[in-house]
């Protein structure tokens, strides 16, 4: 039942209420029918909208795209143990030789092919930080890829307020999630 879920949104009670809705970073579709009612109401009510990060800025994703590579000069087999890089090296090969299989006919509909769609994905990689390449890495799935060009739940709403005129903005400036994860020992990752 729809009012038995949990929705994510807790009140933060003034006068008009504010509230703060928990999402998660996954293709919209594979959730938006388990958010409740007072939830997506609480959203069409709302008149200003805030994200973590305000991903439909251009700012945003050339930001995000810079944090993610090693420092100038090096690569990820300068940084990485051999046998490391030349398995993930395979993994890659083996995803590029996968992706045309992986993909959907609505999304080959829409014009997307997978050599486009591994570039955007995994292109530069060599350039990347470890950290950032794992998590490339484990979005390179057949589920992953069948909702390619499907938005993650943050970029939908965030879609959505724009259509409906609401002013947006950002609680967190791209550094403030990059550092920490920049910040991560080799170990750690």
């Amino acid at each position: 039942q729809q009012s038995e879920l949990n929705s994510f949104l807790w009140t933060i009670k003034r006068d008009p209420p504010s509230y703060f809705f928990g999402t998660i970073h996954v293709p919209y579709t594979r959730v938006w029918d388990f958010i409740p009612e007072n939830s997506k109401k609480a959203f069409q009510q709302s008149h200003f909208v805030y994200f973590e990060l305000d991903l439909t800025d251009p700012y945003t994703i050339s930001a995000l795209t810079s944090c993610q590579l090693l420092p100038q000069g090096k690569n990820l087999q300068d940084v990485l143990p051999h046998d490391i890089y030349c398995r993930l090296k395979r993994h890659l090969e083996y995803v590029k030789l996968m992706m045309p299989s992986w993909m959907t006919p609505d999304q080959r509909g829409k014009g997307l092919y997978a050599d486009y769609l591994f570039n955007a994905i995994a292109g530069n990689w060599e350039r990347k930080r470890p950290v950032w390449v794992m998590l490339m890495v484990n979005s390179l799935t057949e589920v992953d890829i069948k909702s390619r060009g499907v938005p993650v739940l943050d970029l939908y709403l965030a879609q959505e307020a724009e259509r409906l005129r609401k002013q947006t903005g950002a609680v967190e400036k791209v550094e403030e999630q990059c550092h920490p994860l920049n910040g991560l020992n080799f170990s750690q990752v």
